[in-house]
């Protein structure tokens, strides 16, 4: 299994030199099967450069996950170029939670006067899944969903092939719980052993004074949830728009000390733009 991140940013895509080393793109990951299955989960803004690839590779089979349908996670959608080509056929899972179906999200984002090209301009293969919490299976890989504790609703994902574990938990708020989400105990024994976890970790507690409700956990939360379910590595996400580098390089910081005290084998990195997790 291999994990490439397309966008690590939450809220916004964003520029700048304070933002070269984690990038400014929003949410989008690659999940790759040992057999060369193609899952993407979610369309951020990062989608248009991993659509770009997938023309050039010639991917004809392509299923995509979502988990919400807030905007970071969709805008990318129409600028994922295998959309318009009639040979591509794509494959859609997720739970619309808010909207009826996921066809409505993603005719949302390009009806007018959001987009100027409708949904009709798409010349791939569609074809949707309604299925929510129930697992399944593309190629290789077994999918379990989990619903997140945000606003609207939401599903992060458990990927396991070959006896290693993926586990993507983003927009999830560990320590106020949202209607539809879970407590943190839900939330330890799905993530319990995972070779990854990669796990919104947006806020400061310093941030969470005024941020809390708002859907999003604090990087200390997310590091006790990653050392409570005893995963081996740990992945800060969903960088906040206005988190320099540096600042990022500063939470990694904490959390390896933080374990380091507890006398704990944790592995913990800040998510990057491009970056590849292989297992």
């Amino acid at each position: 299994m291999k994990i490439i991140c397309w966008g690590a940013r939450g809220s916004i895509p964003v520029s700048g030199q304070e933002y070269l080393k984690y990038g400014g793109d929003t949410t989008c990951l690659e999940v790759r099967s040992d057999t060369g299955d193609v899952v993407v989960v979610d369309c951020g803004s990062g989608v248009r450069r991993l659509g770009n690839r997938l023309i050039k590779e010639n991917t004809r089979e392509i299923s995509i996950l979502f988990t919400h349908s807030h905007w970071d996670h969709i805008l990318g959608f129409p600028f994922f170029k295998p959309l318009y080509y009639p040979k591509v056929s794509i494959e859609f899972f997720g739970c619309p939670f808010a909207q009826k179906s996921i066809r409505t999200v993603i005719r949302k984002v390009m009806e007018p006067p959001q987009f100027p090209v409708d949904l009709g301009a798409i010349k791939a293969r569609l074809k949707f899944n309604a299925s929510c919490l129930d697992g399944f299976v593309i190629g290789s890989l077994k999918i379990t969903p989990a619903l997140l504790s945000h606003p609207n609703k939401g599903l992060g994902f458990k990927f396991e092939e070959n006896g290693k574990t993926f586990v993507f938990l983003t927009d999830n708020e560990l320590r106020y719980r949202h209607p539809g989400g879970k407590d943190f105990d839900y939330y330890a024994a799905f993530c319990s052993g995972a070779d990854v976890l990669v796990h919104d970790a947006e806020f400061t507690e310093a941030d969470y004074e005024r941020t809390r409700t708002w859907g999003h956990s604090t990087f200390t939360q997310a590091l006790e949830l990653a050392l409570e379910s005893k995963v081996k590595r740990f992945g800060l996400f969903h960088h906040n728009q206005d988190r320099s580098d540096s600042e990022i390089d500063a939470m990694v910081g904490e959390c390896e000390k933080i374990s380091a005290r507890k006398s704990l084998s944790l592995d913990c990195f800040g998510v990057a733009q491009e970056s590849i997790i292989e297992l």
